[in-house]
């Protein structure tokens, strides 16, 4: 079975981003695929690479890293709604005339036309939170 996830909250916003990650594991241990995590609204905020837990805390974008880098997982953050919120590559920071760039290693900016294609190509989606 091929499956997309879509995180639509922060990483400590609620318990979303923590149940998101135990699913994504537990799928590929079953011997499923993930196709791809799409990271959307308020989800952006767990590629910023500036994000600092306190040390009695799991770091659920450093753990969402090393999964993607276990599996090669394909990470994608909406773009819009991660400019949106101040989590920019090097590319869109010099777009937008920034000084610096957070987006973290192993996650990609990109559309919508991302989640499209994702749904398209898997058996299921699931979704992880949503609006506020």
């Amino acid at each position: 079975m091929i499956y997309t996830l879509i995180i639509h909250n922060a990483p400590y916003q609620s318990a979303t981003a923590g149940t998101a990650l135990r699913f994504a594991k537990a799928t590929l241990a079953a011997g499923h695929s993930i196709h791809r995590v799409f990271f959307y609204r308020d989800g952006v905020y767990t590629a910023n690479t500036l994000t600092a837990p306190p040390r009695d805390e799991q770091n659920i974008p450093a753990l969402w890293q090393q999964l993607a880098q276990e599996h090669q997982l394909d990470m994608v953050v909406c773009i819009a709604a991660a400019v949106r919120r101040g989590v920019l590559d090097e590319h869109e920071a010099k777009r937008y005339e920034k000084t610096a760039h957070n987006l973290a290693e192993g996650f990609e900016l990109s559309g919508l036309g991302q989640l499209v294609e994702a749904s398209i190509v898997s058996d299921r989606v699931v979704t992880f939170g949503g609006p506020q």
